[in-house]
């Protein structure tokens, strides 16, 4: 009776209750709200016919996708062999860290994959680093497949505030025993861990740049050692640093020289841009070379990547007649037009502002765009290849939550022909029908000042070549370079990781560079350029004062980008081979000072980035 009151009364409570009756089970208050109000809920509840009940929910990132299980896979004779090797050092307690030197292709993830299972049989745990978020999705999809989803939780700065509490959480309760992530996943609360793998050890971004300045890949080495657990780098182009140490016999090396299945490497194949611009009135940013070639795999319906590491549409805005550049008002740099938006960026601050039409300095209709990134080689390959489904991967495409695995999905379910992209497509990625890949223009990491660009130019075309030619058909990389004859570029095409270490370690040595001696960058910044200047000068005189011959001080310099953010920048570098004394030493001097107000001093130990 009352019932049928409350029907004739409230039909819109009467029908929640009907569906609340029919479902006989507890309903999320959020799905009561897609059928009425918050109110009108909340007037069931005052009546008596509801009750509330806190109940926790879990929030999985990855809870829409279904993963079809797989197997073990067969291992070759090395594989089998490094497998051994990783597992004995866990059953051992040795704590001597592991580098697997596997070129791109050898099979090294189905070794983590395999590892993982015999740590976890024993009742461990084990904590997976990845580089980049975009590694993260495929990455995860593999381990879900292999394990079950509740074993495996994921990390990283794209989750929700929500999603990470309860992973976290997930790990502490050990309801979860396998952690991937990114660099801070090196933290995860993982109990009884066992194993420790850094994928693609030698990438910079394991390395944080703001305050704290760890470095992840260094951090799980000192884990490892906290817990007693095995820890294992894996990389097709190690650092220099990393294997330094294991000639010095710090670390144990373990070498995967084939490809699996017998793979062979691409054919690398390098593209003399100084005689593409001889030949054409109007150079292109993708040569007569790569784009036939590109034709050639759409007719066969295999599939291209091309990678560039910049990105935006134009990298600076010249007026011709005044020489005119457009900069940032708050960075040492020139401004990155980008299309889409019609707005000219700052990649250092993210400042932004409408493109002119004329020259703000003479008024002249001239002004041109100059450079190209990734956003221009889309429209590039747009124009050239109507027919192509065409998608880019860089900072500025990829923002939204999904975006990563949904595109990497599309692309390996052949619904894209082309990807373009940044560093974020250069590594870790396995598309068997990729065949080609093209980069764009290897000189843009190699001119710059730091001892290590030699080194990173090598090791991202060899990671990106890497991509190529990992299904039946043979893969083919070219690359565009205006000097094709530089080592890096050279050992790269030869995928002669051996004569480019030999090479780079002479020069280091020479040098003084790392691995042979550490160093210690002191950088201060202001918002007034003399404040800043003058206090770098103190802590330098300061210092001069305290540090004997086994130090190595530099005179105070202007960053190479002096002004960031607002912030004029002055650096001094120091060397040594006694860091622990030298951090007592410098740590003295800072607690003895007194700065001016504004005024930001920090020291990075052993940093990656001089800029």
């Amino acid at each position: 009776e009352e019932l049928a009151q409350l029907k004739a009364r409230a039909p819109r409570q009467a029908e929640i209750l009907r569906i609340a009756a029919e479902t006989g089970a507890p309903i999320p208050w959020q799905e009561l709200k897609g059928f009425s109000t918050d109110r009108t809920i909340q007037q069931l509840v005052d009546r008596g016919w509801f009750r509330i009940d806190s109940r926790p929910v879990t929030r999985d990132p990855h809870g829409e996708e279904q993963f079809l299980p797989d197997r073990p896979l067969t291992l070759n004779g090395e594989q089998a062999e490094a497998l051994r090797k990783i597992i004995e050092a866990f059953e051992t307690k040795t704590n001597q860290p592991i580098l697997l030197h596997g070129i791109t292709g050898s099979g090294k993830t189905e070794i983590y994959l395999q590892a993982i299972e015999s740590i976890l049989n024993k009742g461990f745990g084990a904590l997976v680093l990845v580089p980049e978020i975009s590694l993260t999705p495929q990455t995860v999809e593999r381990f879900k497949m292999r394990f079950s989803s509740d074993l495996v939780a994921v990390l990283h700065s794209h989750l929700s505030t929500g999603e990470r509490h309860d992973e976290w959480h997930r790990l502490s309760d050990q309801k979860a025993r396998i952690a991937i992530g990114a660099r801070s996943a090196i933290f995860a609360p993982v109990k009884n861990l066992g194993l420790i793998v850094v994928d693609e050890e030698h990438e910079t971004s394991y390395k944080q740049e703001e305050s704290p300045r760890y470095n992840g890949r260094d951090l799980a080495i000192v884990r490892a050692q906290i817990e007693k657990c095995a820890v294992l780098l894996g990389s097709a182009t190690p650092s220099i640093e990393s294997f330094y140490n294991v000639r010095s016999g710090k670390y144990l090396l373990l070498e995967l020289k084939t490809r699996v299945d017998d793979r062979q490497l691409p054919i690398i194949r390098v593209i003399d841009l100084r005689r593409e611009f001889s030949i054409r009135k109007e150079p292109s940013a993708i040569s007569r070379t790569l784009s036939t070639a590109i034709e050639e795999r759409l007719t066969k319906k295999e599939q291209t990547m091309l990678f560039l590491n910049r990105r935006g549409f134009a990298t600076s805005l010249i007026c011709n007649q005044c020489g005119y550049v457009a900069e940032c008002p708050n960075c040492s740099i020139s401004l990155t037009y980008h299309l889409t938006e019609k707005r000219l960026k700052c990649h250092i601050c993210a400042g932004s502002s409408v493109a002119p039409k004329i020259c703000p300095s003479c008024r002249d209709p001239s002004i041109r765009y100059a450079g190209y990134g990734t956003e221009k080689v889309e429209g590039l390959v747009k124009t050239f290849f109507p027919q192509a489904a065409i998608a880019r991967m860089d900072a500025d495409s990829m923002s939204r939550k999904d975006a990563y695995r949904q595109t990497l999905q599309g692309f390996r379910s052949g619904k894209i022909d082309i990807l373009i992209g940044t560093q974020i497509i250069a590594k870790g990625l396995d598309f068997p029908n990729v065949t080609l890949v093209g980069i764009i223009n290897a000189d843009t990491g190699l001119h710059v000042p730091d001892f290590r660009a030699g080194e990173r130019t090598f090791q991202l075309l060899t990671q990106v070549a890497g991509r190529a030619g990992r299904g039946e058909v043979a893969g083919e990389v070219l690359v565009q370079s205006s000097t094709p004859f530089n080592p890096s570029i050279q050992f790269a095409r030869h995928h002669d990781f051996d004569g480019f270490w030999e090479q780079e370690i002479g020069f280091r040595e020479r040098c003084e560079y790392p691995p042979f001696v550490h160093l210690v960058l002191v950088h201060v910044r202001s918002e007034h350029r003399r404040k800043a200047e003058f206090t770098a000068e103190t802590i330098h005189r300061r210092l001069t004062e305290r540090l004997d011959d086994r130090f190595t001080i530099h005179p105070v310099v202007p960053a190479p980008i002096e002004r960031a953010k607002g912030f004029y920048r002055f650096q001094i570098l120091l060397r040594t081979k006694r860091i622990r004394r030298l951090s007592e030493l410098l740590r003295g001097v800072l607690d003895s000072l007194t700065f001016p107000e504004k005024v930001h001093v920090g020291v990075d130990v052993d940093p990656y980035q001089l800029l």
